[in-house]
């Protein structure tokens, strides 16, 4: 595994393509990627100090999570701004919540935009508008969504001064609660939906950043999770979950419903600082090209294919490059610590109905699929305990559950506030040209 060692203010961040300077987080952040097309990760891995455990269910979520997160930003914010940062970023509740003895949820779906990426839209975005503030040019935020990013984003960042926001979804392949909190904003959030899948969004994006006449002219950062500060503090909810989880001499599984990699990642970087895991499982839908990995030790990317649990649909993780600098691209060690699944869309259905029917909880189709393969399992280790994590609201994918469960599911106010607004989006086919044209258009 990576080095480890307690930091102080100056950690530094690598390329991990391993052809660009070092950076700090503040340029690491401001940069989204690094200028080799590598994603920033911490030259090392600080480990929690000690005592850090100390009668833990009794310290505040704040004091968790700053302490969690200061290592990696180092000096670049200080220390009373950083505070209120993560004060602000997770000031609403992640439940464990107890489905059957051996199964939990771990809800993240209770934020202003239902979805887990709340949590890392926040940080990155109050982050963001401190180290632009005395900036005379205005940063435009590049991101592609297969599903909750862009809201979620779009949240964050609405209304942030000297910040545009310009988001690329796929046509017809977010459900209508997402493609409703992507484009009703207007303002500084901007919304394009592209003619084609998640991967076309993320190339489209990639090439701008890679396109040096367009970045001579534009102020461009990311705010997918290959930008560390949407990224590291996604390790927050792992470190909250253990605080809720009621045997701490037996640390549980963890199954994370995975597309682009970034919060298992995140998860699993927490283990490596001293976060006590029993073992990670990656619950993959249809797109299995990590499960394939594990299952050959040949990584080959696929073309993403179209699913109940859009927002995992991804072929190409861009994250997984991250995880396997975690565990120094050694695959023996990764696969001591990581197991992955697929499951299909008619087991989705299946899960979410069998679920709701025996316990009358409700998991939405990323959530399923993360039950699923945590299920399965645990039926080959009996002794264990886990959770999943929860990552959106049932609610934003009521055209899928609804049918299964024949029955309505009540619409929580932040989804009410948005039935009847108007949609702001332009349409263009997925070719970067348009991007292109669109970006220097705005900027005029």
């Amino acid at each position: 595994m990576a080095n480890q060692i307690i930091l102080h203010s100056s950690m530094k961040y690598f390329s991990t393509n391993q052809q660009s300077p070092l950076a700090d987080f503040r340029e690491a952040t401001i940069r989204g990627q690094a200028p080799d097309k590598g994603l920033y990760f911490p030259e090392q891995i600080p480990l929690l100090p000690k005592g850090f455990f100390d009668n833990f269910g009794f310290r505040s979520r704040e004091e968790i999570a700053f302490e969690v997160i200061k290592p990696y930003v180092g000096d670049t914010i200080p220390s009373n701004r950083l505070q209120e940062i993560v004060r602000d970023t997770i000031s609403f509740d992640f439940p464990l919540v107890k489905i059957n003895e051996q199964i939990a949820a771990l809800e993240l779906f209770h934020g202003p935009t239902l979805a887990f990426k709340d949590v890392g839209a926040r940080f990155m975005s109050r982050c963001l508008a401190h180290f632009v503030k005395d900036n005379t040019q205005k940063v435009t935020v590049l991101v592609a969504t297969s599903g909750d990013t862009g809201g979620a984003v779009a949240g964050g960042f609405y209304g942030v001064e000297g910040v545009d926001v310009v988001i690329l979804y796929p046509a017809g392949k977010v459900s209508s609660v997402q493609e409703l909190q992507l484009t009703t904003w207007g303002g500084n959030i901007a919304a394009l939906e592209v003619a084609g899948n998640f991967d076309d969004c993320q190339r489209m994006v990639k090439q701008a950043f890679a396109d040096e006449e367009l970045t001579n002219q534009l102020f461009l950062t990311s705010a997918n999770s290959i930008n560390v500060a949407r990224w590291l503090p996604q390790q927050f909810y792992y470190f909250f979950a253990y605080q809720q989880w009621p045997d701490k001499d037996h640390p549980p599984v963890i199954s994370v419903p995975s597309g682009n990699f970034g919060n298992i990642c995140a998860g699993m970087l927490a283990q490596v600082s001293g976060l006590p895991v029993q073992q990670f499982i990656a619950a993959c839908n249809a797109n299995d090209t990590v499960p394939a990995y594990l299952a050959s030790g040949s990584y080959t990317p696929k073309t993403a294919v179209a699913t109940l649990s859009n927002a995992m649909d991804v072929g190409d993780p861009s994250n997984f490059s991250r995880i396997l600098e975690i565990f120094q691209q050694q695959f023996s060690s990764l696969k001591k610590a990581l197991t992955s699944s697929s499951v299909s869309d008619s087991q989705t259905r299946e899960t979410i109905r069998a679920v709701y029917e025996k316990v009358h909880y409700l998991l939405d189709p990323h959530g399923a699929v993360a039950y699923r393969a945590l299920e399965d399992y645990l039926q080959h280790h009996a002794e264990q305990k886990g959770y999943l994590l929860g990552t959106a609201h049932p609610v934003k994918f009521y055209d899928v559950v609804e049918p299964v469960i024949n029955q309505p599911i009540s619409l929580p106010d932040p989804v009410q506030a948005l039935m009847g607004r108007n949609k702001h989006r332009s349409q263009i086919a997925p070719a970067y040209s348009l991007l292109k044209e669109f970006l220097l258009a705005k900027k005029r």
